[in-house]
């Protein structure tokens, strides 16, 4: 069974996660630029890696609505609202502060990297109403994206 797509559309980077067909765990996630974001949906959908794309309606949304509506995917828009501040919480979630960023308030820390992938998994969660897991999650960069590093993707 083939998982779900998530991204957090930007002009020049987007959050990009893959899902397992179950919906339980995360298979692959990143921060990637607009174009490398694209051409990963696109090779994970030739693999039959997925088949629902969800899409967050923010304001960089009508060109990826554009740019996905020829690939064989079935696209849902999602509500972005709130998204940015609930991801740096889920973040930590994910990856508790350790060392001196303990004894940060929480909402003092600001997390050392960029979180739209986290913004895309929260815009997964939302929609399948559970959190979700990285137990196995590749993550993904733009020099693992490029084609020559295919086999280096996501295997079903």
């Amino acid at each position: 069974m083939s998982g779900l797509v998530a991204i957090d559309p930007g002009r020049s980077k987007c959050g990009l996660v893959l899902c397992d067909g179950a919906g339980q765990e995360l298979m692959a996630a990143g921060v990637l630029p607009a174009q490398a974001c694209l051409e990963q949906i696109q090779r994970w959908s030739v693999a039959e890696l997925c088949h629902t794309v969800l899409l967050g309606n923010g304001t960089g949304s009508a060109p990826w609505r554009q740019q996905l509506a020829p690939l064989p995917l079935t696209l849902i828009l999602v509500p972005e609202a709130g998204t940015t501040l609930a991801a740096r919480r889920r973040y930590w979630q994910l990856e508790p502060p350790r060392g001196w960023r303990r004894l940060l308030p929480e909402g003092l820390r600001l997390p050392p990297r960029d979180i739209d992938d986290v913004v895309a998994q929260l815009l997964l969660e939302r929609h399948l109403q559970r959190p979700l897991q990285r137990h196995h999650c590749e993550w993904l960069s733009a020099a693992a994206a490029a084609p020559q590093n295919l086999a280096r993707t996501v295997k079903a």
